[in-house]
């Protein structure tokens, strides 16, 4: 029996994909459920499987090419009368694969193609007199320019200003101190600082909703929960993950949501709807050093907090000079909606909650 093994159906955003590489040939044997091939979408990597042991009859779209949701990819034989082979037992002792690993996202072969096309002119090396110098082209991944269209949409779109603000970090600094090992203990998680920002965001999203909002058309649409996404780095680029109802979790909740996060980020195994519909985001630069940036936000979202690196700086405390761990904070926001008196008591709501931290628990 002949059976059609057709491209997924995505999301409502998202109808296409990129077949990014077979991981079986034509006429190779695969069992039911092994993955014959990778398909990138705007968001996620996706492995698509074989719905039944058999053999790989025919592939009918080529590595690199465009598919749609639903589209036939290949025919699988299934007669009885077919015979799947055990793998060898060299294959066995082979390491085995990682999950759909970055280096799959451009593999050799199609870098080669792209500086063969007619559309990508190769740059031949130009030999100078201390060696050799060489330029190459990568065809950018489909999350690269859906990232790209999404920022230069933001910046076309809304009308972005950022503010900022400062934040003495020692109070939370010195409740995690005091309370690392037991909330460990406790939860099998370490207590970091998101869950703090996490707290506190949601806090001030609920004083002032219209960072919590978005435009559409003559309309602004509030949102009367907080789905806040947290931006996370991954060997393809930027994802944001998005915490449900994160007002409504504990900070052990939160911490264990974001390091899962972090690590199946770079697995590339985010579902596509863990990544739409976030009302805003938290992005926390400061992991790479960043002391000050300008964030962009998350289109149709209004507002995107930017965090930085904590730094000892001497500031002004009771009269007196002294050393603190102080972070700046950036609030990038849709000034459509947002008034400038909003967003930075918005950011000043942050500072009092993260200066006297047991204001999260009391929600004060």
């Amino acid at each position: 029996m002949r059976i059609e093994i057709k491209a997924p159906e995505l999301s409502e955003s998202v109808q296409t994909g990129t077949l990014l590489a077979w991981r079986k040939q034509a006429g190779e044997a695969v069992k039911r459920d092994e993955t014959v091939a990778d398909l990138e979408t705007d968001k996620v990597i996706l492995e698509i499987s074989a719905p039944a042991s058999g053999i790989l009859a025919e592939l009918r779209v080529e590595e690199e090419a465009e598919v749609r949701a639903g589209q036939v990819l290949a025919i699988l034989e299934t007669d009885e009368a077919v015979a799947v082979p055990e793998p060898a037992a060299k294959a066995e002792a082979a390491p085995l694969a990682k999950p759909v690993e970055s280096a799959a996202i451009v593999p050799p072969p199609v870098v080669a193609q792209a500086a063969r096309s007619p559309e990508c002119p190769p740059c031949p090396p130009r030999a100078t007199g201390s060696g050799e110098r060489a330029e190459r082209r990568v065809p950018m991944s489909r999350l690269r320019q859906r990232i790209a269209e999404r920022l230069k949409e933001a910046q076309q779109t809304a009308a972005l200003l950022t503010t900022f603000n400062e934040i003495n970090m020692q109070p939370v600094q010195e409740l995690r101190g005091r309370y690392k090992e037991r909330f460990e203990q406790e939860h099998g998680i370490k207590l970091g600082l998101m869950s703090f920002f996490v707290k506190a965001v949601c806090q001030a999203l609920k004083q002032f909703s219209a960072l919590n909002a978005y435009v559409d058309g003559h309309e602004i649409v509030h949102h009367d929960y907080f789905d806040i996404g947290v931006a996370v780095s991954s060997e393809r680029g930027l994802l944001v993950p998005v915490l449900r109802n994160a007002d409504r979790l504990t900070f052990a909740e939160i911490e264990k949501a974001i390091v899962d996060f972090s690590r199946r980020a770079n697995n590339l195994e985010l579902g596509l709807e863990e990544l739409e519909g976030g009302t805003f985001t938290l992005s926390n630069g400061g992991v790479f050093g960043s002391l000050l940036s300008t964030p962009i936000v998350n289109p149709p979202q209004s507002g995107v907090l930017g965090l930085h690196k904590i730094q000892d700086r001497p500031i002004a405390e009771n009269g007196q000079v002294v050393i603190r761990p102080m972070m700046y904070l950036a609030l990038t926001y849709d000034h459509r909606i947002v008034d400038g008196r909003e967003a930075v008591s918005f950011l000043k709501a942050i500072k009092d909650d993260l200066e006297d931290p047991a204001r999260l628990l009391l929600e004060l």
